[in-house]
């Protein structure tokens, strides 16, 4: 490509118009919604939860990841509290958490009255490691929440060996990926527990929100059904009653059949992003200043965002005013720091801004850990000053990836030493 002014300095921009929305729903989710409603105004019963979209839902996904059991929620934030609750982890234990996470991965732990341990990531990854999993282990650690963001699988299968040796149950935040592997095994699959979200912007959805608990163990299934759903005593005799005091935290039937429709196309969308990076990757071979990381050996990612890699000592400038030249070209679905996203140093976690003024749980004597015990994460700094974001899905065609691509290679023609 022969020197081009960058639009950032005048030029023109290699794309001007927007990138395409994702076309998430279509008519077959239009159709189950309307046999859901017509169903409802036939018999004048109302749409509740629990039922046979629910049922169909849920069994499913439980198929989709080679058996087990299935418990619809409203919302993975609410996935991963019953997954905790279900354990029946003690208050005021500890609970390790990663530390690039969303905060709905880390605010259950303290709505249980247990203390979040922050695990930094590994140096170059938004994920965390084994290694940095066992530096904030202590003998008051109850259970290991692990995340694996952007699709990205991280290192799960040495962390549930991690888990094990130290007898500590493993919860994985699936969040972010959905049908992601590790070695040709399904994440998800590594700990006691699983967690999904089914948002809006997912890789698919159950309407505005909605979560899963996957669960191999039926015994512990049976405790998430309590735990999402005020304690009610799913899979006891008759004549039980509520077994511990939880919230209603449940799904509902009108966005489990959504969610059925959702579940058919999930392969493709997730077969469909992994073309899109491998497109975007092929085409930026020899770009110095900006490169996409290869995954670890055996992971198979499922890229709910495509993670890359700014080379700092490639480029005449910073990694902002590299960014900058990139958006002016028409690449604008980019996060610059999404490392930065570290709930542990958020207002309400500083503050301990969780049940009124008390600072528990924290403050509770009953907890006999460190309540001022510090968690640095400069792994996770470095990972946020040296990588990017770009948001890339199913819908993106051969002109987006040529577009991103074409915008790149333009920039770093000019700006990469």
């Amino acid at each position: 490509m022969g020197s081009q002014r960058l639009a950032i300095k005048g030029g023109a921009p290699v794309r001007e118009k927007s990138w395409p929305s994702r076309g998430l729903l279509a008519g077959e989710e239009k159709a189950a919604i309307n046999a859901l409603v017509d169903h409802a105004l036939e018999t004048g019963e109302g749409i509740g939860y629990n039922g046979a979209p629910e049922e169909a839902f849920c069994a499913a996904f439980a198929r989709m990841m080679g058996g087990g059991f299935v418990d619809a929620v409203n919302s993975g934030t609410s996935a991963i509290y019953c997954a905790l609750k279900a354990l029946e982890i003690e208050p005021f234990t500890e609970v390790v958490v990663s530390a690039v996470n969303d905060p709905g991965g880390i605010m259950p732990i303290v709505l249980l009255n247990c203390i979040p341990a922050v695990a930094d990531t590994s140096r170059e990854s938004y994920n965390t490691s084994p290694e940095e999993i066992e530096r904030v282990i202590t003998p008051l650690t109850s259970a290991i929440v692990v995340a694996h963001i952007g699709g990205e699988p991280c290192d799960i299968a040495a962390i549930a060996d991690l888990a094990g040796k130290h007898g500590i149950p493993l919860v994985e935040d699936c969040a972010q990926a959905h049908l992601a592997k590790v070695d040709g095994r399904l994440v998800g699959t590594f700990g006691e527990a699983a967690a999904f979200s089914t948002m809006f912007g997912k890789h698919f959805c159950t309407g505005g929100q909605g979560g899963l608990v996957y669960a191999q163990d039926e015994g512990l299934y049976w405790k998430v059904r309590g735990a999402s759903d005020r304690g009610k005593p799913f899979g006891l005799p008759d004549g039980a009653t509520n077994q511990v005091a939880s919230l209603n935290l449940n799904l509902n039937d009108l966005a489990a059949a959504i969610g059925v429709v959702q579940l058919e196309k999930l392969p493709g969308i997730v077969q469909r992003r992994r073309e899109v990076v491998h497109g975007v990757a092929e085409g930026l071979a020899g770009v110095k200043a900006v490169s996409v990381p290869e995954p670890p050996a055996g992971a198979e990612p499922s890229y709910w965002f495509l993670r890359m890699r700014f080379e700092a000592q490639a480029s005449r400038v910073g990694k902002d005013e590299y960014l900058a030249a990139i958006e002016a070209e028409g690449l604008t679905p980019i996060i610059r720091n999404y490392a930065a996203n570290m709930p542990h140093t958020h207002e309400w976690c500083r503050k301990r801004r969780v049940f009124g003024t008390s600072g528990y749980p924290w403050s509770s004597p009953d907890y006999v850990g460190d309540p001022n015990r510090e968690f640095p994460c400069p792994n996770a700094h470095h990972v946020a000053a040296t990588n990017f974001t770009l948001h890339i899905h199913e819908s993106w065609g051969d002109e987006e990836i040529a577009d991103a691509v074409e915008i790149i290679r333009k920039v770093d023609a000019e700006l990469a030493v």
